[in-house]
Formats: C-alpha cells, structure tokens, sequence
C-alpha cells in the first residue's frame, strides 16, 4: 500500500534539501563574520579558515541545488571530520558527547549526495529538468 505523502516524496526532498541547506550556511556564517552570534574565542583558526567557507559556500550550494552531488558531499566529509576531530575523542556515543549535529548533517548530506539536486534545483534546470537525480 502506497503512502499518502508518496506523491509528493520529491516535493519533500527538495524541501529538505533547501532547509538543511539553510540552516548549515549559518554555522560557516558563524564561523567567518561573526554573525548572527559569534565564535567562542578559543576556537582553533583553522577551523574558523577551513570549515567556515566549506560550511558557507556548501550550505549555500546544496540549499540552491547547484553541484549538489559534489557539495554535499564533501560537506559531509566534513560533519564527519568535524566529529571525530571534536565529538568523538569525548565518549563513545553521539548523545554523550554532544556530537548528535554533526552526524545528523553528515548522514543526511551524504543521502543528498546520493540523490542530487532533484527538482526546484539549479542542477535541474541546468539538465533542463531531466529527472530526480538532476
């Protein structure tokens, strides 16, 4: 039996694409001009210099849907970078050691990947709107 929301799976797709897109460009935000809140001060500089433009540009690109496969998936390599540089050297599991986030964001920008920009993308008017996985 075919779920009620089935008709509209690549409608939902493209939304949380453009949310999580959305919301991961504010952490390089964050991270680069101090905005909307600013860094703690003990933060290393590299990761204000390296996650802050991959955060930024990638969370820009993957919410618009433009190389959507590539910029997903190397800001997931990131989230997982991310975690095992800061979450996972504190304890074993995710919820003790505050790193639920940065898996979240990994695993879900690593299924991005997978699928691509799908429709309401760059990507798919750029293939002029050939399909899913545009």
């Amino acid at each position: 039996m075919r779920s009620f929301m089935s008709k509209y799976s690549s409608h939902c797709y493209a939304l949380m694409r453009i949310v999580v897109g959305f919301l991961f460009l504010w952490h390089g935000a964050q991270k680069l001009f101090g905005f909307p809140v600013g860094m703690p001060g003990d933060v290393p500089a590299f990761i204000t210099y390296v996650a802050g433009p991959i955060e930024l540009i990638g969370g820009i690109l993957v919410m618009i849907g433009l190389f959507t496969h590539w910029a997903a998936f190397i800001t997931s390599g990131q989230m997982a970078v991310a975690y095992w540089m800061v979450h996972g050297t504190q304890a074993l599991l995710p919820i003790q050691n505050n790193g639920e986030l940065a898996v979240l964001y990994c695993f879900v920008f690593l299924f991005i990947a997978s699928q691509g920009g799908g429709i309401w993308s760059v990507d798919s008017l750029r293939s002029g709107g050939r399909g899913k996985g545009s």
